[in-house]
């Protein structure tokens, strides 16, 4: 009889919500006003998503900008996939797949957005990945949450909020475009 190997969903048990709906509104908009502060308006700004939730964080940051700036933003997405073993550290191999960002990101000031910041791998394949497309002036990075634990020198320029975290905590970020929520919530690996 020949057993078959397989790897179940880890469980994971809710610890608490750190963010609501409104909590996010409002500290993206603190980061729009950040974001033109640092770059003194929007005009030469280029906002990158990582694929899955920095796509709609760019979008929405975009939206904002334009607001306060009266001019539009140009937005492109980075597709950044994983081998699904993310949910732990050992293994974790982020990998790029190819396509158009969506504009010319030469001489640009990019500003590079992901959901969370943890290992710093994420950052460093959307690195290579942008850079592949192009020159860019300058790269910031966005998050909107950093939870510490880095393995490679990575800062972000602009942060929603830092929320240490043990290695058996996760983050998870639900945005409405994605998820059918909005929330993020701090979340445990189960024993």
């Amino acid at each position: 009889m020949s057993e078959t190997q397989t790897n179940p969903t880890p469980k994971l048990r809710q610890k608490g919500r750190l963010m609501s709906a409104s909590e996010i509104e409002r500290t993206l908009v603190r980061l729009a006003h950040e974001i033109v502060e640092k770059n003194d308006g929007s005009a030469n700004l280029g906002l990158v998503g990582i694929k899955r939730r920095g796509v709609p964080l760019a979008q929405r940051l975009a939206a904002l900008i334009t607001k306060i700036e009266k001019r539009p933003v140009d937005t492109g997405v980075l597709d950044i996939s994983f081998y699904r073993d993310d949910l732990s550290t050992s293994g974790t191999r982020p990998t790029v797949n190819a396509g158009d960002i969506g504009f010319d990101v030469t001489g640009r000031d990019i500003i590079l957005l992901d959901d969370v910041l943890y290992t710093g791998r994420t950052i460093r394949a959307a690195l290579d990945a942008l850079f592949s497309h192009g020159r860019p002036k300058s790269v910031q990075l966005l998050v909107l949450i950093d939870r510490g634990h880095r393995e490679l020198p990575i800062q972000a320029t602009f942060t929603g909020r830092f929320i240490p975290t043990s290695r058996r905590e996760i983050i998870e970020v639900k945005l409405n475009e994605i998820d059918g929520q909005e929330q993020v919530l701090l979340v445990e690996l189960a024993d």
